[in-house]
């Protein structure tokens, strides 16, 4: 069946949004798709976005509680009950499951959410998940929305569009890919860098006015900051045959930096007012203040919001805590924590403070230890200044941290300050910052068939492949590891290399471990490039894949010669290929920890 819809879905840290646009529109009118989902048990509405938590039921939770009207006998809900939840079972409740997706260093198939929740587990009452369940249950819940809304039209048979971090690496792409697959997206899904759809939902909104906005040799920073996460990209406008065009030039690392953090910082604000008036809380009543100060933070920072807002915290039931003590917290002392907390005045030649780490740490996702966004964006434009010596000419924001314009303003002022001979401009016309990430995705399916404006830029990253050197072996020393350069930055989707090497022995026939790497910032090597010593600000080590390759070989060779064959397909996906030197074999080895048996 032809698809009749561009569909964009923003999987977010905190809030998920679904945006679609008709396809025979000869001007795209974007509309966003409204979700219905629990709020309270047994009571259903349809709210815009979808908060990105899981609620694991339990005894608690009567029977058919937690229904659906398109599933019944759940034991668990996402959405808006799952975040009230989070305040009183914050061991049953899982969040930030898109951040786990990025983190490498767990396995993102092992059963482990919501952390703390182990005494239940050992009880029975509850079922742990992995971050790609939690991600995949979000996902089915939006298509079972899309199909209330749209039942003659499926999603698997739409153009779908689903944003992703600029900062998630191919492996964590990858899980992405396989949740939405699991929970029945079409194969034809496309994955979009989520601050690249924040300049589509901008240029939808612009209409051919951009160009007016924009200059050739013009540089646009992309500053996303959201709830969980804080994403930074470049993107420079150049001229094709007498045509402006957009180029993405450089994304930032993964930084586990936003909204979240802003609330807990203002928790901490708030419990020390509480305990000046000789009120201690517990940890179940510090989590339900984060909350409180969620809602707060809102309040306060909408554009005619009060001068203070009062917060009340409950005790352990419904005793209200000493008798119903309040607190106060004013709009102007709120406004001071975050900015000078999260963006604080610096130097353009800052670096976000690094401080060393304890030998033994819980598990838990690698949140930043400078909450400074300011000195990140300082650190970032410095590393990437080679296409941008005079500092970004523009700025788009993205995310909901920035409706709060005291946010805004502390921002444009420390770039201002930074580059005073080029005063950064802040682009104007797209106000629609919790649902702008899913208006772009959609705006991009339908700009691939209408042939719209299109942000180029290719692979985010450069992606290597280890390789063990021969020679003597030393006991107690494993042999060096040479890095080969299989990908290329900004290697196009739609195109394919052969990578010029020597031939490389492949295992098979017996397990064997592969490893693999990518740098966002060596972008002048070049596919067969090969390095033998780097620092951990040059690579990254992402996935390495334990696995045993088959070959239709003499059973008793376990050691083939091969070349590498990279190729990125127009749905955004990275195959590396072993192809034989000697034979008809050829092996495909993906940067993901996905079990394909």
């Amino acid at each position: 069946m032809a698809p009749q819809f561009a569909v964009g879905i923003d999987l977010g840290t905190t809030n998920s949004v679904v945006a679609y646009v008709r396809l025979g529109d000869e001007k795209p009118a974007v509309a966003l798709l409204p979700i219905p989902q629990l709020v309270a048990p047994q009571t259903i509405e349809a709210k815009s976005t979808l908060p990105s938590f899981l609620y694991c039921g339990g005894p608690q939770d009567p029977p058919g509680s937690l229904d659906v009207p398109w599933s019944q006998g759940r034991d668990f809900s996402v959405g808006e009950l799952a975040r009230r939840q989070s305040a009183d079972f914050p061991d049953r409740t899982v969040v930030a499951a898109k951040s786990w997706l990025g983190h490498s260093k767990v396995d993102r198939h092992q059963a482990f959410l919501p952390l703390g929740s182990d005494e239940a587990e050992a009880a029975g009452s509850i079922t742990k998940v992995s971050p790609v369940t939690a991600s995949r249950r979000y996902l089915e819940h939006l298509v079972s929305a899309w199909k209330v809304a749209f039942p003659d039209a499926l999603l698997a048979d739409q153009i779908v569009v689903l944003t992703v971090p600029a900062s998630f690496d191919a492996s964590a792409r990858e899980l992405t890919r396989e949740a939405a697959f699991a929970a029945g997206l079409p194969d034809s899904l496309i994955l979009l860098e989520e601050p690249q759809a924040a300049v589509y939902a901008w240029l939808t909104s612009q209409g051919e006015k951009w160009r007016k906005q924009l200059k050739v040799g013009e540089t646009l920073l992309v500053c996303d900051v959201g709830g969980g996460t804080t994403d930074l990209t470049i993107v420079q406008v150049n001229e094709e045959g007498g045509e402006l065009v957009l180029q993405r030039m450089a994304v930032g690392n993964h930084l586990l930096v936003g909204g979240d953090n802003m609330d807990l910082a203002l928790a901490f604000h708030v419990a020390e007012l509480f305990r000046e008036k000789g009120v201690n809380l517990d940890p179940w009543q510090s989590i339900s203040l984060w909350h409180s100060c969620r809602q707060a933070k809102e309040a306060l920072f909408t554009p005619d919001g009060p001068k203070s807002h009062t917060i009340s915290i409950k005790g352990r039931g419904s005793k209200l805590i000493g008798g119903a003590v309040s607190v106060e917290v004013e709009r102007s002392a709120l406004a001071k924590l975050l900015t000078d907390g999260f963006f604080p005045e610096c130097a353009v030649d800052a670096h976000p403070e690094k401080r060393r780490q304890s030998g033994f740490q819980e598990l838990g996702l690698p949140y930043e230890t400078d909450t400074g966004i300011t000195r990140h964006v300082a650190a970032f434009l410095a590393t990437h200044a080679g296409g941008v010596a005079t500092g970004p000419t523009h700025l788009l924001l993205n995310g909901g941290v920035f409706k709060a314009q005291p946010l805004v303003e502390r921002l444009k002022s420390v770039l201002t300050s930074w580059y005073p001979e080029t005063p950064v401009k802040l682009l104007s016309g797209e106000a629609d910052l919790d649902h702008a990430v899913a208006r772009g995705g959609a705006y991009y399916g339908w700009a691939k068939q209408h042939g719209g404006v299109r942000i180029r830029g290719g692979t985010a990253r450069s992606y290597y492949v280890g390789i063990e050197t021969a020679g003597l072996a030393v006991p107690g020393a494993p042999r060096p590891l040479r890095a080969l350069c299989v990908v290329p930055f900004g290697m196009e989707e739609g195109t394919e290399v052969d990578v010029p090497s020597d031939a490389i022995g492949l295992i098979v026939g017996q397990p064997a471990q592969f490893r693999f790497f990518s740098s966002s910032v060596r972008k002048e090597d070049r596919a067969g490039s090969r390095l033998t010593a780097w620092s951990s600000d040059d690579l990254a080590e992402t996935d390495s894949l334990e696995t045993m390759l088959t070959s239709e070989e003499s059973s008793e060779e376990h050691y083939v010669p091969v070349k590498f064959h990279s190729k990125i397909t127009e749905l955004g996906v990275l195959e590396l290929w072993c192809v034989s030197t000697r034979g008809e074999g050829k092996w495909k080895l993906e940067f993901s920890v996905r079990d394909d048996e």
